[in-house]
Parts: C-alpha cells; sequence; structure tokens
C-alpha cells in the first residue's frame, strides 16, 4: 500500500529552526518506507524477503574461453547481475587478462620466441627441438648452407595462435636469432678461417700512406653506461650554472 507518511513519494520534508526568523527545509529518505513509498503491513510481509522483494542467491556461470580469445576480450552474461523492483537487470562481463609466458610473446596472432646460436651454428647450421604450448615438439632446422645473421628472424607458418572463431587457422611463428661469438681466436684459428671465409677487402691506401696514418686503439665500452653518464655530467653541470657563487643572482637585460 501507499506509504502514509511520505504518501508514496519515498521522500520526507523537515524544517528546522536556526535562529529568530530563520527556517531551515531538508528533504530526506522516508524512514517508514524506506523510500520506496509502500509499505507492507506485517501480516502480507513475504517470510523469506521480509518485504525487501529481492534475496540473496548464489549461482555457478560457467565460462567458456573460445581458442584464440585476446587479452581484455569480454565475455558477457545479459541479464546476470543483481536484480532489483523496477529496474532492468544489468549484465555480468567477465574480462580475459593473459598470463605471461616464459618463453613464448604473443602479439595479436601471432607468437614469437627467442633463441640463442653459436657462431658455429650461425655458419654451419643448426638443429633444434623447442616444445610448443601444446606440448607438441617442433623440429628446427637451418637449410644446408644457410648463414643466419644476427638480429634476424625466421617465420614458420601456422604454428602461431588459433583465430578466433576460426580456430584451424592460425597465425605464424617467429624465431628471433641472437648470434654469439667467441671473445678471442688464436692465431692458428685465424689463419684457418682466412682460407675458408672470403678475402679481406684490399686496402685503399698504399704502404707510404699507411706509415702517414695515426695509429689508435680500440677499447670495449657500454654504450648504454656511456649516455647515462654523460647525461648525468650534463646535468651537473647545468645545476652548477644555475647557483652562481655568493648567492648571486643573473642579470637581466632590460628593456627600452
Amino acid at each position: 500500500m501507499t506509504c502514509a507518511g511520505c504518501q508514496g513519494s519515498g521522500m520526507k520534508i523537515s524544517m528546522r529552526h536556526l535562529g529568530a526568523n530563520m527556517i531551515q527545509q531538508m528533504q530526506h529518505p522516508c524512514n517508514e518506507c524506506k523510500g520506496t513509498g509502500e509499505t507492507i503491513s506485517d501480516k502480507d510481509r513475504c517470510p523469506q524477503c521480509k518485504g525487501e522483494k529481492v534475496v540473496q542467491q548464489k549461482k555457478v556461470l560457467e565460462v567458456h574461453v573460445e581458442k584464440g580469445m585476446q587479452n581484455g576480450q569480454k565475455i558477457t552474461f545479459p541479464g546476470e547481475a543483481d536484480e532489483a523492483p523496477d529496474t532492468v537487470t544489468g549484465d555480468i562481463v567477465f574480462v580475459l587478462q593473459q598470463k605471461e609466458h616464459p618463453k613464448f610473446k604473443r602479439k595479436g596472432e601471432d607468437l614469437f620466441v627467442e633463441h640463442t646460436l653459436s657462431l658455429t651454428e650461425a655458419l654451419c647450421g643448426f638443429q633444434f627441438a623447442p616444445t610448443h604450448l601444446d606440448s607438441r615438439q617442433l623440429l628446427i632446422k637451418s637449410n644446408p648452407g644457410e648463414v643466419v645473421k644476427p638480429d634476424s628472424y625466421k617465420a614458420i607458418n601456422d604454428e602461431g595462435m588459433p583465430m578466433y572463431q576460426r580456430p584451424f587457422m592460425k597465425g605464424k611463428l617467429y624465431i628471433h636469432f641472437t648470434v654469439v661469438f667467441p671473445e678471442s681466436l688464436t692465431l692458428d684459428q685465424v689463419k684457418a678461417l682466412e682460407t675458408i671465409l672470403p678475402a679481406r677487402p684490399v686496402s685503399q691506401l698504399t704502404d707510404m700512406e699507411l706509415d702517414e696514418c695515426e695509429e689508435t686503439t680500440l677499447h670495449d665500452v657500454n654504450i648504454e653506461e656511456e649516455t647515462r653518464r654523460r647525461q648525468q655530467a650534463q646535468q651537473e653541470a647545468y645545476d652548477e650554472d644555475d647557483e652562481m657563487p655568493g648567492g648571486a643572482q643573473r642579470v637581466q637585460c632590460g628593456q627600452q
């Protein structure tokens, strides 16, 4: 029935005297019907929901993640959110979050994997058998006489991720090769390599011109550390310029 306290509006208006000739008018939810505008007598009250019109219920939702679904993709259960009187029930939305894999990296429908080769493998051929995500072992080997360059990529068709709603079609598996060079070679190894590898390019300078050149010495360097150190030195020099001795401040030119 309609609440007698608020006449069905769900709100009540109260007055409060603040002082001489001053009255404050406030609006607040009705405490008799809890803002609903309706009341139920105790004898007619539902014993299950206690007149609240809704009850707590547990429900198991089974989420099916299809092959090829992407990170951040949503799975929606329409009309499964909390229900309330006189309102449209919302949806429950599951958002997929893809875990990082220690070996494979996913980019859309393609997979990327890193592999390190020795210089011998890069020049003379290689063969390895990695375990795929579905526990299959793939035999990957180079073609006879093929040379793998550092920082190069090779691709294997149909060994990437399955495509969403097209599970029989797959992306590519990309292999990024890193070649590890030996730290040094003996003189005998150098001579042996010179007999196998293409000849060195002939110098365009004469012996007399070479004698006039100033000889230099190469040394190893960490370019990232060098760049960081240089930037730090430039910042310190800039800070020193800002702090002039004796607390003096820079004087700007006047205007005419």
